[in-house]
């Protein structure tokens, strides 16, 4: 009968142990000294190797011919352990058995001598799940231990543990275990079981195991069910996960307002395998690596970080760098935060592409968000012009939203120029318009309305604006006070009113706020910040 790779390849000794050399010294050393404790609780993940190293223990607690702390898994002792033949040691599920009478038999049990002169060892995996009655119950024993009894508890939950039964244990907190050590311990699985395993295939599994080695050797027998090479590709597709190239394209698009791009990788990961949700935790950790990147200050040139840090190669760096160029720290925060609220969405059983496609829209627009985290962005942008300005140096442009996206204050798809006549600015900045092409939008009272909940004091001089679309499809709104055009142009209103029409399904080619019948015009160099 076939034997899962993880159990066949579990370390036998504390040698084989992976990434948990301050726990596994300490054993080699107790065992070897005769200095071992009643009571032992092994906390971390899941994976990290507590019940492996809860076996070891046992093995090494019994076996009369242990190496340097090691059993040597040749004698009968060690044969009878690992086949789960041997009377002397227990392995039990509190999960399954959580009630204070399965705690009573065991107190029942320690009382009598172990057979052969060794030690009875209880194994109690899950022990966080044991009842109040039952972990009294334990305390009792833990008190007053019997000669030749060894407890070992293990735990992913060690806050559930009372503080009475931790006081009494010798507490090993298992780590993660290193994406190197990952990398390495299933290069020589591969190696010897004939597995065509490929450096980038074995990155992409060590980073989607976090940490726990049996998830690693699970995924790698998985991906090599067929007999095929395990690289990346194939390990994304049995995974259900998308590739670093998807987000980093994903994030790019994002930063660039292509939301049609974003639509197209939506509708393609539907059809596919690929998880929506998972694809959107892998948007935020990539967003949090975007944050690492900034605050670190990590170039191209200054060479890669710790793997603990960031764990990119050289090509994926650099697209990281590209992409984090593109944001500030405070709509950083906030895509974040909208990642994460549509993450939760999803996990509660909303349907998960509408969920995705208006989640990307929010993140291709800051003008939809009212939140305290978007309004922060838009700030920030404001404040970057305004050092610019203070500077004296000019402030850039932003370049029109890709597929005619509504864009934020700071990236607003129409710049608006300041206050001139009329005849100049038609000049300067929009193709002749056709006079005898003056057709009515009838929307625009809706479009006032909605206007308003983003900014209460300028919707006012919209109400009784004229407005018209002429043969460009572009929408002119005249305004017989400069004033009020001024006030309009400070806080980017064409741009949000263009948004607010593409969100209703108005595509306009531009938004033009014009007066009249001008005044003579002002400028100063301020005017500059908002435009």
């Amino acid at each position: 009968m076939h034997q899962a790779l993880y159990r066949k390849w579990r370390p036998k000794a504390f040698s084989d142990v992976c990434g948990q050399e301050h726990i596994t010294s300490v054993l080699t050393w107790q065992v070897a000294n005769q200095k071992l404790s009643h009571a032992y609780l092994f906390c971390g993940s899941r994976g990290t190797g507590k019940t492996t190293c809860a076996k070891i223990l046992a093995k090494a607690a019994n076996c009369p011919n242990t190496v340097n702390g090691n059993p040597c898994n040749a004698c009968p002792v060690c044969e009878e352990i690992d086949s789960g033949r041997s009377v002397e040691v227990l392995e039990m599920d509190a999960a399954s058995n959580t009630g204070v009478d399965y705690i009573r038999d065991i107190r029942e049990e320690v009382i009598f001598t172990p057979s052969q002169n060794g030690t009875r060892v209880y194994i109690i995996d899950e022990v966080h799940m044991l009842s109040e009655g039952a972990f009294n119950a334990l305390l009792k024993t833990l008190e007053e231990p019997p000669a030749g009894v060894i407890f070992i508890l293990a735990t992913t939950e060690m806050q559930e543990i009372p503080a009475t039964i931790l006081s009494r244990c010798q507490r090993f907190d298992f780590r993660r275990i290193s994406l190197q050590n990952i990398m390495d311990r299933l290069t020589a699985i591969a190696e010897a079981e004939g597995i065509d395993l490929t450096p980038d295939g074995a990155r992409l599994i060590a980073r989607l195991a976090q940490g726990g080695m049996r998830d690693a050797i699970s995924l790698l027998e998985l991906c090599a069910g067929e007999g095929k090479t395990v690289n990346a590709e194939s390990v994304s597709a049995a995974a259900g996960v998308c590739g670093r190239t998807q987000v980093s394209e994903a994030v790019a698009a994002i930063a660039a307002k292509n939301f049609a791009k974003l639509l197209t990788q939506v509708a393609a990961m539907y059809r596919s395998s690929i998880d929506l949700s998972v694809f959107f935790s892998d948007l935020i950790s990539y967003y949090r690596d975007m944050m690492v990147q900034k605050a670190l200050k990590i170039t191209a040139s200054s060479g890669q970080v710790p793997g603990e840090v960031l764990d990119y190669s050289d090509t994926e760096l650099q697209e990281l760098i590209e992409n984090a160029k593109a944001f500030q720290y405070q709509t950083l925060l906030y895509h974040v935060k909208l990642l994460e609220e549509a993450f939760l969405s999803m996990h509660r059983g909303e349907d998960k592409r509408v969920v995705a496609e208006m989640t990307l829209l929010r993140l291709c627009s800051d003008v939809f968000g009212d939140s305290p985290e978007a309004i922060s962005a838009r700030i920030a942008a404001l404040e970057e012009k305004l050092t610019l300005l203070i500077a004296g140096g000019a402030i850039p442009k932003a370049a029109p939203a890709t597929s005619q996206m509504p864009t934020s204050v700071s990236t607003v798809a129409a710049p608006q120029a300041a206050p001139q006549p009329v005849p100049a600015k038609v000049e300067q900045t929009a193709p002749s318009v056709d006079p005898d092409v003056r057709e009515s939008y009838y929307g625009w009272t809706e479009l006032v309305a909605q206007y308003e909940k983003i900014d209460q004091g300028g919707a006012p001089f919209l109400r009784g604006a004229q407005v018209f679309v002429d043969g460009a499809k572009r929408l002119h709104v005249e305004l017989t006070d400069s004033f009020a055009k001024r006030l309009l142009d400070s806080v980017s209103a064409a741009g949000k009113l263009r948004a607010i029409a593409a969100s209703e399904g108005d595509e306009f080619a531009d938004v033009i706020i014009e007066v009249v019948k001008p005044d003579a015009p002002t400028r100063s160099a301020f005017d500059d910040l908002f435009n």
